[in-house]
């Protein structure tokens, strides 16, 4: 089962391509990155999205990768918080 990861504080002009290279180097396999971007502008947002293929894998990233500097930027790694479901309008 995979485990989803949210990647926070990455420095402008990193790539979905980087991030995969960095994550796979470090804890194993990674089944989808995602930068979250602006519609209008493509610029990046600061954070990603990153799925690992295990569970196993995913706590080897959040050890090793949480705080790694980038640029001089720390990364904040965690697992990310399920996506809250639509509120019911209505009876």
């Amino acid at each position: 089962m995979s485990a989803r990861l949210f990647v926070d504080n990455l420095p402008a002009g990193t790539t979905e391509e980087a991030l995969r290279a960095l994550f796979e180097r470090q804890a194993g396999t990674v089944v989808h990155v995602s930068i979250m971007t602006d519609r209008r502008s493509g610029d990046s947002h600061g954070y990603a999205f990153v799925e690992m293929e295990t569970d196993e894998a995913a706590d080897r990233a959040v050890a090793r990768l949480h705080g790694h500097l980038i640029h001089g930027l720390p990364l904040h790694v965690s697992v990310a918080r399920p996506r809250a479901q639509p509120r019911k309008v209505g009876p």
